[in-house]
């Protein structure tokens, strides 16, 4: 994998934003590097709160859909919710089901079955709801897209309410115009709508479903703190469904971090334990990696209830159940994805030099709900989009993850006549099509493409070139004030030449840890680690420099070997003691 590093070359008033905001330069720079411009923006980044969220009303439908609620309770009306089962989803579900059953409403559920049923509201369950005598539909992180079921839920005469925040469904028209084709909901609610005014478009389903019971609750005359009471799962969702943590979002995770860090919800708190996370020490990087992988694992190999059920327990012993069993169920997810990450790796290697610009990977006897997962896994690897595809009982289904410079789901518009059913965003999809269009598929995704070989070379954008000199425990503590990390606002990296490897050990039950003693051309001396993949690392350093440099570094007596690395500052605490080092993420 080629990588080529470059520098973010932004321009600003480096010095005059460190002096007005009392930063470092650096920290002014990597500000700067997150398109975070002008002085009201970088106060909003730095210490935005609650006070900095958007007013729900401004959102369309969002009264209407919030005044239809009231009124079916009032009447005694039947509501059913349709989620998700992926973490949006069901956080999605939560929101809206504990605070319509607070307000004393006839309210069920309905998770659809990720193999059964598919994405999104389907036929079946439209006609489910009829036979339960359901009177109002309320879609939640999926609707948008359902134009033919809800209109079949209004030929039967029922309400129906979508929340949702999908790209919304478009025909390309001959002059270019898109034409929206939005379904025939009594009330919308996505911000994606191209005639919606709220300001901020890139909430998660969660979020949306957040904004509603704020407007409903204050119908009903609750206080607002009660929907506060939310927060917590619209920043866990916001970060699960990888949404950018710019503007609103960041407002909303920064602050729900802090709520989810004092949870009163006996399954977030039976989840973190189960996990050795203790009370204040959940972060983004947490939910993403620790916690969101273990709701998300209930609607893969399972069902998305148990998860909800979760979230839902009344007391710590029903709460610390559901956690093992979530945390049981992602074990099992890590070990079935191992194995479909290998088969996939198998059929890249096997195209060579031939291997195609959007790869499509065809794993018949795949888990279906893993496709996602190791397409992400198959994209980091290979900096190109991917499309696992897997076989079902109908057909085929599969998940893409793509690249920046690639929208998964234009290009998939351009051949929608291929697929039963498709939908997503830019940077992932989900889709179904017959398998005799599988190599079609492939075929026409690699003609219509224009990304070029510049677009497929990982770049690695260093934030500040920063000599090992000049890192502090103060700078370093400083950078924390950039957190919560996640798309859009990643972790700062730095970079520095000409450093000495004195010495270096490789650690770990999988040995997959390299611990170094590394020097600075301006003689600072700091310990560095590396993670990952050591045995890559080290005849990366024999093929420079020597199997005799490398034998000897491995043996503590230093080796001349000067790399250059990009890493990230961090405080090493152990036995009492704070020490500078550096974990090196990239090296050449």
């Amino acid at each position: 994998m080629q990588e080529k590093w470059v520098v973010a070359a932004k321009k600003a008033d480096f010095k005059g934003i460190a002096r007005r905001f009392g930063i470092d330069q650096v920290t002014a720079r990597i500000i700067r590097n997150r398109e975070v411009v002008g002085e009201e923006a970088i106060e909003q980044y730095l210490h935005g709160d609650l006070e900095g969220l958007h007013n729900p009303t401004q959102m369309k439908d969002i009264v209407l859909a919030a005044g239809l609620l009231q009124e079916k309770i009032k009447q005694g009306k039947r509501i059913r919710i349709l989620g998700d089962y992926d973490i949006d989803g069901v956080q999605s579900v939560y929101i809206l089901y504990s605070a319509l059953e607070r307000c004393k409403a006839r309210v069920d559920y309905v998770i659809p079955d990720r193999i059964a049923d598919g994405y999104g509201v389907n036929e079946r369950l439209v006609n489910q709801a009829k036979e339960d005598g359901i009177d109002t539909l309320l879609t939640c992180d999926n609707g948008i897209a359902a134009f033919d079921e809800i209109a079949l839920a209004k030929e039967y005469g029922m309400t129906v309410i979508i929340t949702d925040h999908h790209e919304v469904p478009y025909e390309e028209m001959e002059l270019g115009e898109r034409k929206f084709k939005i379904p025939p909901a009594d009330a919308v609610v996505n911000p994606k709508q191209h005639d919606c005014p709220y300001p901020f478009k890139n909430l998660c389903g969660a979020a949306v479903a957040f904004k509603l019971i704020q407007v409903f609750y204050r119908q009903m005359g609750l206080p607002d703190e009660e929907a506060f009471a939310y927060l917590e799962n619209a920043a866990f969702a916001t970060v699960g469904d990888v949404m950018d943590l710019q503007g609103e979002n960041r407002i909303l995770v920064k602050e729900g971090l802090k709520a989810l860090n004092h949870t009163k919800n006996y399954g977030m708190r039976a989840l973190a334990a189960k996990n050795q996370l203790p009370p204040g020490a959940i972060k983004s990087y947490h939910i993403g990696f620790v916690l969101g992988p273990c709701l998300n694992a209930s609607g893969r190999l399972d069902t998305a209830k148990r998860a909800l059920l979760m979230l839902l327990a009344k007391d710590e012993y029903q709460a610390a159940e559901y956690a093992g069993e979530l945390y049981d169920l992602n074990v099992s997810r890590k070990e079935l994805t191992e194995q479909g990450v290998r088969q996939a790796k198998e059929l890249v290697e096997q195209m060579g030099a031939s291997l195609d610009k959007v790869l499509v990977l065809y794993l018949p006897d795949c888990h279906e709900s893993l496709a996602g997962i190791i397409a992400g896994r198959i994209r980091e690897q290979y900096n190109r989009p991917v499309f696992v595809l897997t076989k079902s009982e109908d057909g085929v289904k599969g998940s893409g993850r793509s690249i920046e410079q690639y929208s998964m789901y234009e290009e998939m518009t351009k051949c929608k006549e291929l697929f039963i059913k498709y939908g997503g965003h830019p940077m992932a999809a989900g889709l179904s099509l017959p398998e005799e269009n599988v190599e079609l598929f492939r075929r026409r995704l690699n003609e219509n493409t224009t990304l070029t070989e510049e677009d497929l070379c990982r770049k690695i954008v260093i934030d500040v070139p920063m000599p090992l000199s000049y890192i502090s425990k103060e700078l370093i503590q400083e950078l924390n004030i950039l957190e919560p990390f996640g798309k859009s606002n990643e972790k700062p990296v730095f970079a520095d030449r000409d450093i000495e490897i004195l010495s270096m050990r490789i650690l770990g039950k999988n040995q997959n840890v390299c611990r170094m003693q590394v020097k600075s051309a301006d003689s600072a001396v700091l310990p560095a680690l590396y993670f990952g993949e050591t045995e890559q690392f080290l005849n990366f350093l024999a093929q420079k420099f020597g199997d005799s440099a490398l034998r000897q570094s491995l043996a503590g007596v230093g080796s001349g070997m000067t790399i250059s690395v990009v890493y990230y500052p961090e405080i090493n605490r152990y036995n009492g003691r704070e020490d500078i080092q550096i974990v090196v993420k990239n090296y050449s």
